[in-house]
């Protein structure tokens, strides 16, 4: 069995990496032809144009990895059972839930390659891709982004910032300190301009308020412990994507907002869908095995791949879609379209041998 798995996956190398190469070489040049006139009419240099297909490369390999292993996998069996090495194989009473087998294996790793490049080198290139496009291309400064009107809660804080600029300094702090019952205020503090870093929010010229004591102050510098981090408002409202936060920021972005009182469903999925795309390699050795196993004819086969790539891409957009937006809970909105491909793929190769077994 190992030599066999040894072989299999030799062979899925084989056929997968030269399919890969096409696949972001035809990608790359589609998108190099769609804006090739805005880095003329800018003027970028051709060692910048150079860089930003670099740098988009680790996330074109992640984005396009599972149909090409999905093709690569149907070629490879569809060869195997042209020239009779399928057939070979069940006449030695290895079924074809050993090749199954063999191919999940291949997909884990693969969808493990996948997530590596997607979480490390993908999300890396994709804000590097986009600072050039927009400051290099669109002209414009990411960098001095300022934020308006932010709010959230923190313990007992409620806060709202007029401002937030790139260096976490920022105008307009208001700040309500609820009582522990939560329904009456026992402080207001408000200041013109403001510093901030989780556990420290430092302000200046603070008015604080104690509206029991019929009380006011002014504090030249006034420390207040809130928890909430400043960088994660620029994460995920500063113009940046969710997708080009690597998962595990995108976790901790979650618990600030959650804790803050914001809407994070869309957060959620976007979490979610991070996994279930890296899974979807794992589901794409099942339906790849259960299409060969109707069909062995490499041209018919293939089809029925990008039929099935289409469909499923369609599913995961419209269901990722719908979580974002609160109409599905989030882990259904990521992984149904994972479910459903994993279903009919199960379905089809339990009926394949199930047939050849009372045959």
């Amino acid at each position: 069995m190992k030599l066999l798995f040894r072989y299999l996956v030799r062979n899925n190398a084989f056929i997968l990496l030269p399919t890969l190469g096409v696949g972001i070489g035809l990608y790359l040049l589609t998108d190099l032809f769609e804006r090739l006139d805005n880095f003329v009419e800018a003027g970028v240099p051709v060692s910048m144009v150079l860089l930003y297909f670099a740098v988009k490369t680790p996330l074109v390999i992640s984005q396009i990895l599972p149909v090409i292993f999905l093709l690569s996998t149907v070629i490879q069996l569809c060869l195997m059972a042209r020239s009779r090495e399928l057939m070979a194989l069940q006449a030695g009473g290895i079924s074809l839930g050993v090749v199954a087998r063999s191919m999940l294996l291949c997909g884990i790793f693969w969808g493990a390659v996948q997530l590596t490049f997607s979480e490390y080198l993908g999300v890396a290139g994709e804000r590097e891709s986009a600072r050039i496009w927009q400051e290099e291309v669109r002209k414009r400064n990411l960098a001095a982004t300022v934020l308006h009107n932010q709010w959230f809660a923190d313990g007992q804080w409620i806060v709202s910032l007029a401002t937030l600029s790139p260096d976490n300094s920022g105008t307009g702090f208001t700040g309500y300190r609820l009582s522990a019952d939560g329904l009456h205020i026992e402080n207001l503090v408000q200041a013109p301009s403001y510093t901030a870093k989780a556990g420290r929010w430092t302000l200046r010229q603070a008015v604080v308020d104690t509206p029991a004591a019929y009380a006011k102050r002014t504090e030249n510098e006034l420390v207040l412990p809130l928890s909430q981090d400043p960088a994660t408002f620029r994460l995920v409202r500063g113009g940046a994507k969710p997708t080009q936060l690597p998962i595990w920021l995108l976790g901790s972005a979650i618990e600030q907002l959650r804790a803050s009182g914001s809407n994070v469903e869309g957060l959620r999925t976007t979490w979610h869908a991070k996994i279930a795309y890296a899974a979807s390699l794992f589901v794409m050795a099942v339906v790849a095995t259960a299409i060969v196993s109707w069909k062995d004819n490499i041209y018919i086969a293939v089809t029925l791949a990008l039929v099935c790539t289409f469909l499923y891409y369609a599913a995961y957009t419209l269901g990722t879609t719908m979580g974002e937006r609160g109409f599905v809970s989030p882990v259904i909105g990521a992984w149904g379209a994972n479910l459903i491909a994993m279903i009919l793929a199960v379905w089809r190769l339990l009926f394949a041998l199930l047939s050849r077994r009372f045959r």
